[in-house]
């Protein structure tokens, strides 16, 4: 019977994969593409990020405690709503409950489904198993999600006088909104569809090269890539469908009379400082 076996990455290993993005880095300060710097501090960033992450999991596993199962989902559920909400371009002010209740919704439905009836841990909370569930379906939907959501608001700027004359006409808000939502959830699944069709042909995929490395089974993990894959295809169109089915009401003042709202400023840790100084000072 073979034996399986785990290749560790040592300090070293990591050492010369940052080498490698430098490598990149300095090619782009040669060829003048102003990327190095956001590629560098991309890089940093997700080495922190992701060590800090393996040493959270680590403490939640040895602990196996609902609890920290569930606040730590909570973290990732806000962190999500952030990162959707930054990356979304021209979207108005006060998205943010909408996109955190629709993720909500949502996830709540796909870990119900995917780790309670496909997978079955034991117990049901087992933190191994929902919370990279839960990272994985995340991470693929903020993309999504932002996408879909630029893409809405665009259009519907681009439609103005074509809303406004099917409101003269009669047309609902949703009669008039609708073109623009079909078409926005429609390239927002595009990723994923595409994620579906190359599977296993042009790819294999994070999850089932993740376990194949660990020494796992690689027919088990085709299967755990499968149901992956599907839950990104049902959690993008149902998240995408409620926020979108939610939003739309914002481009409208009335039954009759299309207005849109102007799009927020991009968030930066500059404006978020300035903006609580300032509620410092009139508290004061």
């Amino acid at each position: 019977m073979a034996q399986h076996t785990y290749f560790t990455i040592d300090n070293i290993g990591l050492l010369i994969a940052a080498c490698m993005v430098m490598a990149a880095a300095g090619i782009s300060v040669l060829m003048k593409l102003d990327v190095a710097k956001s590629l560098v501090w991309s890089m940093a960033r997700a080495l922190i990020q992701l060590l800090v992450m393996g040493i959270i999991l680590e403490y939640v596993i040895r602990q196996h405690n609902v609890w920290l199962v569930i606040a730590l989902i909570g973290v990732m559920l806000v962190a999500a709503v952030q990162i959707t909400m930054s990356r979304a371009k021209g979207v108005p002010k006060g998205l943010v409950p909408i996109v955190l209740l629709s993720l909500v919704v949502t996830m709540l439905i796909m870990i119900s489904v995917v780790a309670e009836l496909i997978v079955r841990p034991h117990p049901w909370y087992a933190p191994q198993v929902v919370v990279p569930l839960t990272g994985m379906m995340l991470g693929n939907t903020v993309s999504a999600l932002a996408l879909a959501m630029s893409r809405f608001f665009e259009s519907m700027r681009e439609r103005y006088e074509e809303i406004g004359t099917l409101l003269a006409l009669g047309a609902t808000a949703w009669e008039a909104a609708r073109p623009s939502i079909i078409s926005s959830i429609r390239l927002g699944m595009l990723p994923t569809i595409a994620n579906l069709a190359s599977a296993g042909i042009v790819t294999i995929p994070g999850m089932m090269s993740g376990q194949i490395i660990a020494g796992g089974n690689p027919v088990d993990a085709a299967k755990y890539q499968f149901v992956i894959l599907t839950s990104f295809a049902s959690l993008t169109l149902l998240a995408g469908t409620i926020i979108l089915g939610l939003v739309y009401r914002r481009c409208f003042i009335s039954y009759d009379r299309y207005r849109m709202p102007d799009p927020a400023p991009a968030p930066s840790i500059r404006h978020l400082i300035g903006k609580r100084a300032s509620a410092r000072r009139r508290a004061s």
